[in-house]
């Protein structure tokens, strides 16, 4: 495997590799400074841009790297099946202060995999030859792709695990699930710990990884270079800082109620604006509030509340009455059993401003 020195410095050179999750609809520019002020994971990854003939670069999304306050390097993400619009918009990306270009062939949304692109590229193995090495010749920089196991089993695995290889990809984030098994399935860490022995380039770790602790797990079962983590840096954002300590052997860190209540404020000054009508400020919080509070109360009750809320004074009531009242008690740092997070973001972003 050759050496993560490919990459950005890591936050502590000797570590293990950490990295946010992009996830459309909630890992901004605004939610990216957030997560900053907890403890930034070593590279952040955009939104994804939409490809197509004649698309240009999202605003929103180029605001994460134009005005990227995190003090890290940033990758820009990608996503289309149209080669030489995918070479075109890598193109004009590279012209910005990023750390490399990433394709998707990851999402496992329906309505993107539909349009053969994301996850759908992974039934089309000939389709993603085509497209590495045409971004392979025509990005200059540090070329990295997301991706899952297989779309609906994993017949193609090796052939795309061949291919990262031959178009000299500088690094893979692995998501060890196919794209029809979405989020529901057991994660296959076996796969993602065959493909390090199979790439030359370092591979991130994806997938259930919720805490410090399991992600000592996972890094110790795959041999990976680092792990890539989405919905737990939601629920808890001092999850990268806590791995850092759990890694240099120290005790890690206990967040409490109090802490949590602080973050929701945080997140509710700098991802909302007064200027956006309240329903979009109070649906915007829920989409946070639907994965923090799996880790308020083991019951749900602070989940069922804050669900049935309807203004932002309603909201921000449940949150004071939930982790005020006993403000020192331990945030738990897993979520616990049977909460489900169900974030509904479709239509946020439609009434939010760019």
């Amino acid at each position: 495997m050759l050496e993560s020195a490919l990459l950005p410095t890591p936050l502590e050179p000797g570590l293990k590799l950490t990295a946010l999750a992009p996830m459309q609809d909630v890992t901004d520019w605004r939610f990216m400074s957030a997560i900053a002020h907890y403890g930034s994971p070593d590279y952040f990854f955009t939104e994804y841009f939409r490809v197509y003939a004649n698309s240009g670069l999202d605003q929103n999304n180029l605001r994460a790297i134009t005005e990227n306050s995190t003090n890290r390097p940033i990758f820009a993400q990608i996503i289309g099946e149209s080669i030489p619009d995918l070479v075109r918009i890598a193109q004009e990306l590279s012209q910005y202060p990023i750390a490399g270009i990433d394709l998707n062939m990851g999402c496992p949304a329906p309505r993107i995999y539909r349009k053969n692109v994301g996850g759908g590229l992974l039934r089309d193995p000939e389709k993603v030859n085509q497209i590495l090495g045409e971004l392979r010749g025509a990005v200059n920089g540090r070329l990295t792709v997301k991706m899952r196991i297989g779309f609906e089993n994993t017949d193609n695995f090796d052939r795309l695990l061949d291919l990262i290889n031959q178009h000299q990809i500088d690094l893979l984030s692995l998501h060890g699930r196919t794209v029809k098994e979405m989020y529901h399935s057991a994660v296959h860490y076996d796969l993602i710990a065959y493909a390090v022995q199979r790439v030359n380039c370092p591979v991130l770790a994806n997938g259930n990884v919720t805490s410090a602790r399991t992600a000592a797990a996972v890094l110790e079962q795959t041999g990976a270079a680092g792990v890539m983590i989405g919905r737990a840096a939601i629920r808890n954002p001092w999850i990268f800082s806590q791995i850092r300590q759990y890694l240099r052997g120290e005790v890690v860190a206990i967040v409490t109620l109090a802490e949590v209540r602080d973050y929701i404020e945080r997140l509710r000054l700098t991802t909302t604006a007064p200027t956006f009508p309240e329903r979009a400020r109070v649906n915007f919080m829920k989409m946070y509030l639907n994965f923090i509070g799996q880790s308020v109360d083991s019951a749900g009750a602070f989940l069922r509340s804050m669900r049935l809320a309807q203004t932002e004074t309603e909201l921000l009531g449940v949150c004071d009455r939930y982790l005020l009242t006993n403000p020192d008690r331990e945030f738990a740092a897993e979520p616990y059993p049977g909460l489900i997070a169900r974030p509904s973001c479709e239509t946020v972003r439609e009434l939010l401003p760019n």
